[in-house]
């Protein structure tokens, strides 16, 4: 059980990194981002792609199972994740936001983006399963009779390392404060002398790129394909949904939650059944703490 909890809790980092990301677009543009899960799928290819062309078998990290190259890749992934969702902010969102377009509406858009970039990954790498190595990944015995691999203790130091970042961003900086301002009220933001589409642009910017190093993180943990992002949706929304929509660190606290409960549930129940208890809680969340467990209006 006790090993169950540890993969939870890294499983959870992963739902947690992700989850802020949509948490912040919610925070600002007030729609559900259907996009936010193929965004973790692009980012985790191109990170594959800058590995299998530089080469993932030399310069290794330490005990690590991939090379150097995969810091590049982390970059990567943020930059064109980054770029690729202000595009379709530009293109898409924003001409539907100036029309008035409902919330509904909009999130049904970020569906069409979705598939468009789900269709992209599918003609340039096809459907097959994909790894960012083939090396051996022995596991390491810890304390309680608990196996780990380094690459997991790494995703979960990675994962809670750019948490803290986002806290301190969000926290100490003037682009930061002047985001949340955005959040709570985007029109006494307005008359304050923010940039509400600037806010809106880096948003997309923050959001993807966290997108991004979610599914790398994940790919790192399991492998590629292209349904992954789409299929992790569902716990992402639930952590959002649990920690109170808009906010960032109920989502922290969401993922970790929903991460925990699907891997503690394979001791009772067959691991195929993990996506039924994200639901389960989702729906629980709605039904009896509509507003999540840090329940203000929209977080901030």
């Amino acid at each position: 059980m006790a090993e169950l909890v540890v993969f939870g809790l890294i499983l959870g980092s992963i739902i947690a990194l992700g989850a802020i990301g949509l948490s912040l677009t919610y925070g600002i543009l007030r729609f559900a981002n259907f996009s936010h899960g193929d965004l973790m799928t692009l980012g985790a290819y191109t990170a594959f792609l800058v590995v299998s062309n530089l080469g993932a078998s030399g310069g290794r990290i330490g005990p690590l199972s991939f090379g150097w190259p995969m810091v590049l890749a982390f970059f990567a992934a943020m930059a064109v994740a980054g770029a690729v969702a202000m595009a379709a902010d530009r293109l898409v969102y924003q001409r539907l936001r100036r029309r008035r377009i409902s919330p509904i509406m909009l999130a049904i858009a970020s569906l069409g983006v979705a598939i468009m970039v789900r269709s992209v990954i599918y003609m340039a790498w096809g459907g097959d399963f994909r790894f960012y190595t083939d090396a051996l990944r022995p596991a390491m015995l810890l304390p309680l009779g608990i196996r780990l691999r380094p690459d997991e203790v790494f995703v979960f130091g990675m994962a809670a390392g750019l948490v803290l970042l986002v806290y301190l961003f969000l926290e100490r900086t003037r682009m930061g404060k002047a985001l949340r301002a955005t959040a709570d009220n985007p029109d006494l933001a307005r008359i304050s002398g923010i940039d509400t589409e600037r806010m809106i642009l880096w948003v997309w910017a923050i959001g993807g790129g966290l997108a991004a190093m979610a599914g790398v993180l994940l790919g790192i943990e399991s492998q590629l394909r292209p349904e992954m992002g789409w299929s992790f949706l569902l716990p992402l929304f639930a952590a959002v949904l649990l920690g109170g929509i808009g906010n960032p660190y109920g989502a922290l606290v969401g993922g970790l939650t929903i991460g925990v409960a699907q891997q503690v549930s394979t001791y009772f129940l067959l691991p195929t059944y993990k996506p039924a208890v994200a639901f389960a809680i989702l729906i629980l969340v709605l039904l009896f703490r509509p507003r999540g467990i840090f329940g203000s209006r929209y977080g901030y």
